[in-house]
């Protein structure tokens, strides 16, 4: 009866989630169909949307692994523990990294045409901040398995490594040092 329960809420958060994402997506697209006089604003002001989302998932990500490492396998509160890292990752973080993605390419290229040594600094850190992501993923499938990967110490510092791209990330955006 239990698992019922949880399944079906499972079944509401991933609805939820996916009307959320399609919502945002059907303004995305809206948008760049109508072609309002602010339309590079309001693209921004959705990629900016995205970032954070996507921000609030790298960061929090090696948290739930520090505190999975000190749940014993198979228990339910290594099952919980998996479960929130699985939704985190496929309902907020991997959405949010490809309209991330997307949105910042579309600005790219219709605003500086891909030119300045601080896209290019800044493109280099979301390349690696999305090769961090993909190691969080890769970590999340073999948590699920129940075969703990790393140290809380190893996690800790891997939850800084988001946060030291993210700052040379907003530095290029917003100095444009070269």
């Amino acid at each position: 009866m239990a698992e019922e329960k949880a399944k079906a809420s499972g079944r509401k958060v991933v609805v939820r989630a996916a009307t959320a994402i399609a919502l945002f997506c059907l303004v995305a697209v809206g948008l760049i169909f109508l072609q309002p006089d602010a339309l590079y604003l309001w693209i921004k002001a959705l990629h900016v949307i995205a970032v954070i989302s996507w921000m609030a998932g790298m960061l929090y990500m090696p948290r739930l692994f520090i505190y999975h490492l000190d749940a014993p396998p198979g228990s339910q509160q290594a099952e919980t523990f998996s479960v929130m890292e699985q939704r985190l990752l496929k309902i907020i973080m991997r959405p949010a990294m490809v309209i991330t993605w997307l949105l910042g390419l579309y600005m790219a290229w219709e605003g500086f045409g891909f030119m300045g040594g601080w896209l290019h600094v800044k493109l280099a850190a979301v390349f690696a901040l999305s090769a961090v992501h993909g190691y969080f993923a890769r970590a999340v499938a073999v948590f699920a398995r129940g075969n703990y990967m790393k140290t809380a110490r190893f996690w800790r510092l891997m939850n800084e490594l988001p946060t030291v791209l993210m700052i040379i990330i907003v530095i290029m955006v917003v100095v444009k040092p070269f």
